[in-house]
């Protein structure tokens, strides 16, 4: 009896590894360097890869900067129409929340057909209920809400 649980774990183990790798590298498994073959190179934006679970580098003002995109948990401060005065609205509650908590990454978007403002990137839904519950202590804020998004983890 003991062979057979040893052969079952060593065969789920083996599954679960290439699983992984598959994530991993199923655009790099897409190319093909074979001789006396045509070659397949693909070219991509690199935040796809991002948006595969992978690493990319995000080039701003302050240089380069690697980050990983992955599921995870933002406090929604502001959700308004498509109007300027929501637009000005978002960035308001953008200030307040960069003059209140400065630590705390401010993300101010348009997502048809409203404007948002979040705060955080928190991979638990735990992490972003303890900063919901500052935020509302600071009592400037007064639609909070946790929402579920991709986040942005430097690396």
């Amino acid at each position: 009896m003991k062979p057979y649980l040893f052969c079952l774990l060593l065969l789920c183990c083996s599954f679960a590894s290439l699983k992984i790798q598959a994530q991993d590298n199923i655009i790099k498994s897409l190319e093909r360097h074979e001789t006396g073959c045509g070659t397949v190179i693909i070219h991509q934006d690199r935040r796809l890869d991002a948006l595969l679970g992978g690493k990319y580098t995000n080039k701003g003002n302050a240089g380069e900067t690697k980050v990983l995109k992955e599921s995870g948990c933002r406090v929604q401060i502001y959700a308004g129409s498509d109007s300027r005065d929501s637009k000005s609205a978002a960035y308001e509650m953008e200030e307040q929340v960069k003059t209140l908590f400065p630590e705390l990454p401010v993300y101010t978007i348009f997502k048809s057909p409203r404007w948002l403002c979040q705060v955080g990137d928190y991979k638990t839904i735990e992490e972003a209920y303890a900063m919901m519950r500052k935020m509302k202590q600071a009592g400037v804020f007064n639609e909070i809400s946790i929402v579920k998004t991709q986040i942005i983890i430097p690396l």
